[in-house]
């Protein structure tokens, strides 16, 4: 119904042509604009009631009782429902090494919350299917599991910031909410994320319907395609000094696959985008010494250049 609609708008009451460059560019940006705010817009509520339960404080309690590789994966799989981004990551990182969290738990959570949301998981199924969706999902746990190990043995908690083993965040209680509550918070979660999200999400269409209508796939296969051995490791480069949510990098990505990128160096490049930016880094300064920085980064980038190959060499 919805690429009927497109279709109608973009050749009937536009009277584009048919097969044409901005016809094609046109069509695909109704039809994916209305698909994805259709999709944001009814399953995030659902998904925002499940991060209801999950409060820093209680985050930093569920965490701090498990052993460290445990603490890895569940930390892994939290990072999918807690409401947290890169954004927070110096009030997070303060509050969860503070709470005697280990370094690499800390990690494993930081990175996967970023990257492996609610939002990447509605998108990627609505414009892909659900098995490419699992397959995004999977491998960003894996990367930020593997690589929160890798950190953790390390034992780099000396170049964490002096300041930060100084602060003492008192454990502050939980006030309960009722189910109703919850739903309230889940319809002004609803509402607030969508305001702020939607220019990303216009921009990110518009970008995506531009190469999908204009970009030649010549172009896109000689430098990114199957046969450049160096396709993963550029996407990843190019990736880290962008700045994006999931919601604005995947149309983009959606694009380029149509263009015949090869799965894996498409997932390498958005990893890359959500998981591993500039602005990050600016943050992360403020509670991390450039080794641990660095260090982070590298393993980091690594796990996801792996991952891309590996999922170009098996799909």
């Amino acid at each position: 119904m919805l690429k009927a609609f497109a279709d109608w708008m973009t050749y009937i009451v536009f009277g584009l042509v048919q097969g044409s460059q901005i016809g094609e560019a046109v069509d695909f940006f109704i039809y994916d604009t209305l698909k994805i705010f259709l999709l944001l817009s009814t399953i995030v509520y659902v998904v925002a009631v499940i991060r209801s339960y999950f409060s820093p404080e209680r985050t930093r309690r569920i965490l701090s009782h498990n052993r460290e590789y445990v603490g890895n994966v569940l930390a892994a799989l939290l990072g999918i429902v807690t409401p947290f981004c890169s954004c927070s990551a110096v009030p997070l990182f303060i509050g969860f090494v503070e709470s005697g969290i280990p370094l690499g738990v800390t990690f494993s959570f930081l990175i996967s919350s970023p990257m492996v949301n609610e939002i990447a998981l509605i998108m990627l199924w609505g414009l892909f299917g659900w098995k490419i969706a699992m397959i995004y999902i999977a491998s960003g746990l894996l990367v930020a599991i593997v690589a929160g190990i890798a950190i953790g043995k390390l034992k780099m908690e000396k170049y964490v910031q002096d300041y930060v083993w100084e602060i003492k965040v008192g454990a502050t209680e939980i006030q309960e909410q009722t189910f109703r509550e919850k739903l309230e918070y889940a319809r002004e979660y609803t509402l607030g994320l969508l305001k702020k999200i939607w220019p990303y999400v216009i921009v990110g269409i518009g970008l995506g319907a531009f190469i999908h209508g204009y970009a030649p796939a010549d172009f896109l296969l000689k430098y990114a395609g199957r046969d450049n051995p160096f396709a993963v490791p550029l996407a990843v480069v190019i990736g880290v000094p962008l700045y994006s949510n999931a919601a604005g990098i995947i149309p983009i990505v959606q694009a380029l696959m149509e263009k015949g990128m090869a799965i894996g160096t498409v997932l390498a490049f958005m990893m890359a985008v959500t998981a591993l930016s500039l602005p990050e880094a600016v943050i992360l300064k403020n509670v991390l010494k450039m080794r641990l920085l660095l260090t982070f980064f590298g393993i980091v980038g690594s796990a996801i250049i792996l991952v891309g190959y590996l999922f170009n060499s098996i799909l």
